[in-house]
């Protein structure tokens, strides 16, 4: 090498960044008088403002909501714009067009690195919003209001942000702590009882992989939650959650480096069903079907007993799920196993489990025996 240096100069460097947000639980946050949300702003420096984005179909269900969010922010005395309505569901992460106004939006009003982006919608929504939300500025601050089950205990309050690129789930994203997560309960009034229902599927997966005494406690209460009976359900949110951001903080990998995805218990095949249906299965029931077939494929195995299946099964079902649908009929096993193991970069590892409430990974599949739990869920 030049200048008499023959071997390679490494300067090794190595920092660490400690990420803090708080996860808020409430009702009726866009009340003058819940003060909830007006203490996370900022509103001190010169610059920041916020900029609220509304689901189209939390929009529709309540359409005072755009007024209603102008009075709180006049009221507390916040600079707030007006709310911007986009399309939600998983199409929206397929729109490019999103991301260009919202982008449009940042240059238009002058929004920065400390201002907000209130995002109040479902899960998809929330994933594409925080996807410009991060990459904006390299990083606007993004305040998630999650409006449906699924997102309130999984989606809304975790560190991933993502939308769909050339047909594949969440194929472009960002791993971007959001700045505070509010979950208003008052915004499942409107949800649809399938929309309910599905979020439900994420309790029962985390409860599985991980505490043998929350999936009793779903077991038992699963007529009250099949009913969406509130206090059940409120329960089960909170419990979801703070089991989601336990493993964000402290299963060593909160930003995935490695391939080892134990939350995505029941999610290889649920991936492959939700775009084998475009998107007509909604992502919780895709995961419902998923948990069956890995807590089936679970006990041919030997690794659970078919009595501890058999009580998974019976849960699901309870709550209202289909888990025989003739989707299943389609799905090639060994392509679906591929594309997630792309998904998760490295080696293939897939969730199983040893019991109910304590998950292992395995890094490969009998395709004949998940063929034999395909046809066990196909028969029910």
């Amino acid at each position: 090498m030049r200048n008499g240096i023959k071997e390679p100069v490494c300067i090794t460097q190595k920092f660490t960044m400690s990420y803090e947000y708080p996860v808020l639980f409430c009702r009726e946050v866009f009340d003058r008088q819940n003060y909830t949300l007006s203490k996370l702003i900022d509103n001190l420096a010169e610059s920041p403002c916020v900029l609220p984005i509304i689901d189209r179909g939390v929009a529709a269900l309540r359409p005072e909501l755009k007024e209603t969010i102008c009075d709180y922010f006049a009221h507390h005395g916040i600079t707030a714009l007006s709310p911007v309505v986009l399309e939600g569901g998983e199409a929206c992460k397929n729109d490019e067009t999103l991301l260009e106004s919202l982008y449009s939006a940042v240059e238009e009003h002058r929004i920065d690195r400390h201002s907000y982006f209130l995002v109040i919608g479902g899960g998809a929504l929330i994933d594409a919003v925080g996807y410009a939300a991060a990459t904006a500025h390299r990083g606007v601050r993004l305040i998630r209001m999650p409006s449906t089950v699924l997102a309130q205990n999984d989606a809304g309050v975790g560190v991933k942000n993502a939308i769909n690129f050339h047909n594949r789930k969440n194929f472009v994203g960002t791993f971007a702590p959001p700045f505070a997560v509010v979950n208003d309960f008052s915004l499942l009034k409107t949800l649809s009882s399938r929309d309910k229902r599905a979020g439900i599927a994420e309790a029962v997966k985390v409860a599985l992989i991980k505490d043998p005494a929350f999936f009793s406690e779903l077991y038992e209460l699963r007529h009250a939650l099949a009913a969406f009976e509130q206090n059940a359900t409120e329960k089960m949110i909170i419990e979801c959650a703070k089991w989601h951001l336990d493993h964000i903080a402290n299963s060593g990998d909160p930003f995935e480096l490695g391939s080892a995805r134990p939350l995505d218990f029941g999610h290889w095949s649920a991936h492959k069903l939700e775009q084998m249906t475009n998107n007509a299965l909604r992502h919780g029931e895709a995961v419902a079907i998923g948990i069956a077939l890995d807590t089936i494929y679970s006990a041919l195995a030997q690794h659970i007993t078919v009595e501890q299946a058999d009580q998974v099964i019976e849960l699901l079902l309870d709550l209202g799920f289909e888990l025989n649908h003739p989707v299943l009929t389609d799905l090639d096993i060994i392509q679906a196993l591929n594309e997630f193991k792309e998904h998760l970069g490295g080696d293939l590892c897939i969730t199983l489990l040893s019991d109910i409430g304590k998950g292992f990974e395995v890094h490969e599949i009998d395709d004949a025996l998940m063929l034999d739990a395909i046809n066990q869920i196909k028969a029910l």
